[in-house]
């Protein structure tokens, strides 16, 4: 199942890129932990800063984020310190598997994994990424012939069906990015308003137990879209389908870390 799918571990060979910061108070949630859009941002900072360190900036400027996988073993917690340990762990000729791993030195480990697309600048389509690129991102990969498949199959159901909800999230101008389009971190934030209240069946928070989370971007949201949240919960998972106009733009699935 691919929800249960291990993520790559750190290869003993190839090239990292490693910086590190303070959790700061804008990305915790009441408890002090560290939100999953904080640590979406955090890997957004981590991407750019990578391209920047390998003089890769100007010549691979933009890319755009079609899934994200977070493993939260123990979480973040402010004011600890943390550090992003990031390198590819497969890639074909127009994206890439990003993994970044997070340590605290407070004891947090979260394990994630981005599936990043390289795009062009002319036609807003995936575009090659420059072989010198590909070969110093391949020392670190063990598969070189990624293929995308969606890990979050299942698309929404309708909304009469039993255990159905539905509420809308409304976009602000500050969710939006140059293209026009809703932020990655902003889709986190939708799923943290969700998580809020669902409880683990072990006692207290599902975010407070390892968990993980994944979330598959499938088209834009833009500012003008009315995005309703379809979620269903049981006692040990949250799914959210992002919809606008009946048509599914994103879904998420949050649920206990199995290792």
């Amino acid at each position: 199942m691919a929800l249960d799918r291990p993520l790559a571990a750190p290869p003993s060979h190839g090239r990292f890129f490693e910086t590190s910061w303070p959790v700061r108070t804008g990305d915790i949630d009441a408890a002090k932990r560290l939100r999953l859009d904080g640590i979406a941002r955090y890997l957004q900072d981590a991407g750019l800063d990578n391209l920047d360190a390998v003089d890769a900036a100007d010549s691979h400027p933009l890319w755009i984020v079609r899934r994200t996988v977070i493993d939260v073993l123990r979480p973040a917690v402010w004011p600890e310190r943390v550090h992003l340990r990031r390198w590819c762990s497969a890639l074909s000729t127009r994206w890439t598997n990003m993994r970044v791993q997070i340590q605290g030195e407070a004891g947090a480990l979260i394990e994630t994994e981005g599936f990043w697309i390289h795009i062009s600048g002319e036609t807003g389509m995936p575009t090659r990424i420059d072989d010198g690129f590909i070969e110093r991102l391949g020392e670190s990969a063990e598969e070189h012939r990624l293929k995308w498949k969606r890990w979050l199959v299942e698309n929404a159901p309708a909304a009469d069906e039993d255990g159905i909800e539905d509420s809308e999230f409304v976009l602000r101008r500050t969710d939006i990015d140059p293209f026009d389009h809703v932020n990655n971190a902003v889709y986190w934030q939708a799923v943290e308003e969700l998580l809020a209240d669902h409880e683990h069946p072990g006692g207290g928070r599902l975010v407070d137990n390892p968990h993980r989370a994944v979330l598959e971007y499938l088209a834009p949201i833009v500012s003008t879209d009315r995005i309703v949240l379809r979620r269903r919960r049981d006692d040990t998972s949250l799914t959210v389908w992002f919809l606008v106009d009946d048509a599914l733009r994103a879904v998420a699935h949050v649920g206990p870390l199995t290792t």
